[in-house]
């Protein structure tokens, strides 16, 4: 069993298929399928059922990747450990994020900070924040930016922005730039993301300390992503509460407006998350002072364990 192996294991579970594996690697995709063999033979067992049209692991295929992740993430420690003995800043930096960020907010960030430093590689894992907070305890990932923070003393979170969640509502409609009602927001139809949604959840919470209860809503549809939510009020469907940080682009062009609602302010915090009991590499600490510079957060170092400071708004 060798680390490129279990690395192109890694590869084929991240992107579901051989092929993109191989393009991520750089190498042949029938290289990639002699490494798999190799490595199912020596474990005894298959690891990735090839029946369907996408690659997926089996069950003993999970146990082997979980592994596999620790260890590749020893390697890369290892690395960025005898490179922060040279000056230039070099190594693999790799970041978990839940969905929000890490659609709108880490991919600049990440290319930002690679061109400051082009002998840093970098890659954007974007998952649901539980899955985040899973492989940072596990010690797959050094480095998470969360929605939502899980207390344990294992895991250390520091505040990285705040996200205000407003009212979109197309650009010419009679909500568009004004200060509404809870009865006006009642009696229009509203786009909902689904249950469980940290988008949905902040807004429920919100309404109901505001005496408003998910029943009262007019529910025309429920999304399960921002950007059908979004298209949906592009065409007309409804309004919808959405994340700020989703909206840049169609704020710029005209296509989506916002409007407040009179006797709420949903906010919700991002919180970075990072092994407690091991400093951060020079890697993610060069990281993280270049996302504080761009974003103009009240992010700092030294946060208590399993706690947050109030972050900073987001810039503009």
């Amino acid at each position: 069993m060798e680390l490129r192996q279990l690395e192109t294991l890694a590869a084929v579970a991240d992107r579901g298929s051989f092929s993109s594996a191989a393009e991520a690697l750089g190498i042949s995709q029938p290289a990639v399928s002699q490494q798999i063999q190799t490595l199912e033979r020596d474990v005894g067992s298959p690891l990735i059922d090839r029946s369907g049209r996408r690659a997926r692991l089996t069950e003993r295929g999970e146990v082997v990747l979980r592994h596999a992740r620790r260890l590749l993430a020893a390697r890369d420690e290892l690395a960025r450990e005898l490179a922060d003995q040279d000056g230039e800043l070099t190594g693999h930096l790799v970041v978990g994020s839940s969905t929000g960020l890490g659609e709108h907010v880490l991919p600049p960030l990440l290319g930002g900070f690679r061109e400051l430093h082009p002998a840093v590689s970098v890659t954007l894992r974007v998952e649901v924040t539980v899955t985040v907070i899973d492989r940072v305890l596990e010690r797959e990932l050094e480095l998470g930016v969360v929605g939502a923070t899980r207390p344990n003393r294992a895991l250390v979170y520091e505040p990285f922005l705040e996200d205000r969640i407003v009212l979109a509502v197309p650009a010419d409609h009679r909500f568009a730039g004004r200060t509404i009602g809870l009865d006006d927001l009642v009696a229009e139809p509203l786009i909902v993301m689904q249950a469980g949604a940290g988008v949905r959840t902040v807004i429920e919470d919100e309404l109901r300390r505001a005496g408003v209860r998910t029943r009262d809503l007019r529910i025309a549809m429920e999304m399960g992503l921002q950007e059908s939510a979004k298209a949906a009020v592009e065409a007309g469907y409804g309004v919808s509460f959405l994340s700020s940080l989703a909206l840049d682009r169609e704020l710029r062009l005209g296509t989506l407006a916002t409007a407040e609602v009179d006797g709420i302010d949903p906010v919700r915090e991002f919180s970075t998350v990072r092994p407690a009991h091991t400093p951060p590499s020079r890697l993610v600490e060069a990281f993280l002072a270049y996302c504080r510079d761009t974003l103009g957060t009240a992010s700092r170092g030294g946060g208590a364990q399993g706690a947050t400071t109030p972050a900073g708004r987001i810039p503009g």
